[in-house]
């Protein structure tokens, strides 16, 4: 089995260092390509308007000077011989859930993935909102890194049915604490929606936006839901978010 791996945190986060190595212990042929800086929340982009350039870091380490969804295009396009069996996506420092699927770079590696008739999964380690601010030691990418191993020969059972992508969200906890696996639906996080403004040497004002993370809706059985019970959360992504119910209402109003 071939597995091609990519991330939004960065070709030398540690989230794809550990993904990788529990990846290469279980099967044989696994391949890298991530950007060479930190992508986050840039949702999914492809690069048209600047030349790519991919740089050979290791034996099948590959990075690349663009977004997630770059790197998974010139992965399949040009890197590799042939198309993988899978394509990962993470570890992210910091859960996807709920809308933010939207900005994610990690869910769009896998969207790219999906895209092209690839099985795919994004990966999430789902440390709180400081995460990026923890030390590393107190971030338990093994668990995300095992659970995505797990879910891998999972699937390979039970295949993702044609343009459905997996979400996994796994709690940040030692894997022998974590209940196990738990489908959830897509919920709902609450942002603040404060704007920084400051002005520049030169007198021009500048800004900071991205609110701080305010909790999510309380509804049961969502993907946030399920990691706040301990549970690593599935949540199955289909490309196509057409809303049917509305779909047949506005028909049926002609």
């Amino acid at each position: 089995m071939q597995i091609l791996v990519t991330n939004d945190d960065g070709v030398h986060a540690p989230g794809i260092r550990h993904l990788a190595h529990a990846l290469k212990e279980k099967f044989k042929n696994v391949v890298v390509v991530a950007p060479l800086e930190e992508k986050s929340t840039t949702g999914h982009s492809l690069t048209l308007h600047k030349p790519l350039r991919i740089t050979e870091i290791d034996k099948n380490v590959y990075g690349v000077n663009g977004s997630p969804a770059d790197c998974v295009y010139l992965a399949i396009k040009k890197i590799m011989k042939k198309k993988p069996d899978f394509v990962i996506s993470g570890i992210n420092r910091g859960s996807n859930m709920g809308q933010d699927v939207y900005y994610s770079g990690t869910v769009s590696g896998a969207r790219e993935a999906c895209i092209m008739g690839i099985p795919s999964i994004a990966v999430s380690l789902s440390a709180d909102a400081k995460a990026n601010s923890k030390p590393i030691k107190t971030l338990h990418f093994d668990s995300a890194a095992e659970s995505s191993v797990q879910l891998i020969l999972r699937l390979v059972k039970q295949p993702l049915p044609h343009h459905t992508l997996m979400n996994l969200n796994v709690p940040n906890l030692p894997l022998g604490k974590i209940k196990g696996f738990k489908a959830g639906k897509q919920g709902f996080r609450y942002y603040g929606g404060k704007i920084i403004e400051r002005v520049d040497h030169r007198g021009s004002p500048y800004f900071w936006i991205g609110g701080q993370y305010e909790g999510f809706k309380n509804e049961s059985d969502t993907d946030c839901d399920v990691v706040a019970q301990g549970y690593a959360a599935l949540t199955p992504l289909q490309l196509d978010s057409t809303d049917y119910s509305f779909l047949r209402e506005f028909e049926a109003d002609k």
